[in-house]
């Protein structure tokens, strides 16, 4: 008897996952930037958008990786196998769900 077993597919990536990459990349973006300013006041405009498109192209896939990556690792299959069970996955699911930052009073 072969029982076909059913999957949950849940995502649990929130914005906290990946601020601290949006972060890094947006300081290198500014890093180029300067590089490239300084470079068009030395009177070399060639090299300035050079070393743009440079830092550019170098770190998109560093970017991309970081991303892909943190995605693949909060992606989770659980196993359904009743009805039963999958209300109970549903509700692990609500729980698992981060709640908003309080004040302190």
């Amino acid at each position: 008897m072969d029982m076909e077993t059913k999957y949950r597919f849940s995502c649990t990536l929130t914005f906290g996952d990946i601020y601290g990459q949006i972060i890094a990349w947006l300081v290198i973006i500014f890093i180029s930037l300067a590089a490239s300013l300084a470079l068009m006041g030395a009177r070399q405009p060639i090299y300035a958008l050079a070393t743009v498109g440079l830092i550019l192209v170098l770190s998109l896939p560093f970017l991309l990786f970081a991303f892909v990556t943190t995605l693949l690792n909060h992606i989770e299959f659980e196993p359904v196998n009743n009805p039963q069970g999958e209300a109970a996955a549903q509700a692990r699911a609500v729980n698992r769900v981060q709640s908003p930052a309080q004040a302190m009073g």
